[in-house]
């Protein structure tokens, strides 16, 4: 049988190539906060949650009827999408609303739907 997968069969190393990216690799603890945060779009209830925070800021209450979910389910995505720094929360009287971090996880989003939908 043929191969189905394309390999480099090659076996020189292209030292200038392999410095370069050795120099610029991201700290192993940098790489795991990104994979984290990442983390935080993997499910679609939590992204169903940001994807609504897009829009407009909410509290708990709102977001659970729109995702016909309990106020303990809601809490608890919101709770990693907060420590994950996707969302950001306020407390208003004993309401506290929700809102994207910032602008980034607003473009990051964005550039997600727009890829997939290319």
């Amino acid at each position: 049988m043929g191969r189905n997968v394309e390999t480099c069969d090659c076996i020189t190393i292209h030292k200038d190539v392999v410095e370069k990216v050795k120099k610029n690799l991201k700290s192993d603890e940098l790489i795991q906060n990104v994979a984290d945060f990442f983390k935080a779009f993997s499910d679609s209830t939590r992204l169903k949650i940001v994807s609504m925070l897009l829009e407009e800021e909410m509290c708990v209450c709102d977001i659970a009827n729109v995702l016909n979910m309990t106020h303990s389910s809601v809490s608890h995505q919101l709770r990693v999408l907060r420590q994950l720094r996707v969302v950001k929360n306020r407390k208003e009287g004993k309401t506290v609303y929700y809102s994207l971090d910032d602008d980034h996880v607003r473009t990051i989003l964005a550039q997600g739907i727009s890829h997939l939908k290319h």
